[in-house]
């Protein structure tokens, strides 16, 4: 299980380090301090580069523009693109935009893919995913209110919904809504249906404040409102009540892609206190990477990044040969260990920092607001490990936890 870039990636992955230092980690102190809709002229340009040095969408398939890479090889790519809250965005592989691409590649038909896929592929235009309901545990993605029923040749659809990432200025939704309420399978009865925003009856209730930030456009998180929201069936993804089994589908490669994101962010966070460890004098003359605590704190983050990247790669070499049925206990096992060691790499490099961490003079005050959300969305900390848990147990006849 190759960890190391393959010889196709040694150099674009340098060029792609030296582009992000050079032309991108500069714009950080714009976003920080004005917005990310202040940079967005700024971003289009950095884009038509990204285009120019060939490192536009490496998750998609040539004919869409992309690279064609396989999912090991977008994990160390996605890893250095992490390194910046710009960087998959500048290549259009930021989520949720990469995770509906992979939907609609897999499993939209032809019409949705040349009205939707293809300009989301050319970054035309931005989407959103809709699932999770405030009225319900975002845990339990079987228990859902929002509706869409059949009239005609139409759903109508009724509901709410929240933390749909990126609705602001979005051009549509896949969302999830119940389309079988009598069957008996909790697992069957949801669909997920494509809904322009456009659309009468779709309504962007706000963008929820999250640490004190309410965010904007690419840097937001909606509650939405459906009110007789009309589209077509044609709008439908796949077969009804496919909705689980596709949001299933979906979160095994998206669990990789946030997870080597993450080890971005890690190595980031990382180099910066070391930098400053090496740099910063407790007294004339000594520094604090002299002091045996900073020694240790840098000690253990080197060894949880290595293991957590260790981890990341083996479980996408196992949903890449195996598919996701089969690496589902890797893919719980990385979910809640590396959003665990982001937070304590954030945390030790702001302490180290000392003040100057906690303002927004770096990154990583930017970074600890952001990803403590890391240990919630795309399941909470508590529910992988029980699964994890009940997995290993089954080899020892534990069969009714």
């Amino acid at each position: 299980m190759p960890t190391a870039p393959t010889d196709k990636l040694t150099q674009p992955l340098s060029h792609l380090r030296a582009f992000l230092t050079t032309e991108v980690y500069p714009l950080e102190a714009v976003l920080l301090q004005q917005g990310f809709r202040a940079l967005l002229p700024t971003l289009e340009q950095k884009r038509a580069r990204v285009k120019q040095l060939g490192f536009w969408a490496p998750h998609l398939p040539k004919d869409l523009g992309g690279l064609g890479l396989t999912l090991p090889e977008f994990a160390q790519v996605s890893e250095v693109l992490g390194t910046s809250p710009l960087g998959h965005y500048l290549c259009n592989c930021q989520a949720p935009d990469i995770g509906n691409m992979e939907l609609l590649l897999a499993h939209g038909n032809a019409e949705q893919q040349e009205k939707f896929l293809r300009p989301l592929a050319a970054g035309e235009i931005r989407s959103c995913f809709a699932m999770t309901e405030p009225e319900h545990a975002g845990s339990n993605p079987v228990w859902l209110s929002t509706a869409a029923v059949r009239e005609g040749g139409a759903y109508v659809l009724n509901g709410h919904k929240w933390f749909a990432s990126s609705a602001e200025g979005a051009a549509f939704a896949i969302v999830m809504a119940v389309t079988n309420p009598a069957t008996q399978s909790l697992h069957r009865r949801a669909s997920q249906i494509i809904v322009p925003i456009a659309t009468p009856g779709f309504r962007l209730v706000r963008n929820i404040s999250v640490m004190g930030e309410v965010g904007e456009d690419y840097f937001s998180h909606a509650e939405i409102a459906f009110e007789n929201c009309r589209v077509p069936i044609a709008n439908l993804i796949g077969q009804e009540g496919q909705g689980f089994a596709l949001a299933q589908e979906r979160l095994g490669p998206g669990r990789i892609h946030h997870c080597m994101r993450w080890i971005g962010i890690c190595e980031r966070a990382f180099d910066l206190m070391c930098q400053r460890a090496a740099t910063r004098e407790l007294a004339p003359g000594k520094l604090l990477a002299s002091q045996e605590a900073i020694q240790h704190g840098i000690a253990e983050c080197r060894v949880e990044i290595n293991a957590a990247r260790l981890l990341v790669m083996e479980a996408a070499h196992k949903l890449e040969n195996e598919g996701n049925y089969a690496a589902r206990v890797e893919i719980s096992m990385i979910k809640f260990y590396v959003a665990n060691v982001l937070q304590r790499v954030l945390d030790r490099a702001i302490q180290v920092h000392g003040a100057l961490g906690v303002t927004d003079d770096t990154i990583l005050s930017f970074w600890y607001r952001h990803e403590r959300a890391a240990r919630i969305y795309d399941g909470p900390d508590e529910v992988h490990k029980s699964f994890v848990a009940r997995e290993v147990l089954k080899k020892y006849r534990v069969e009714s936890l």
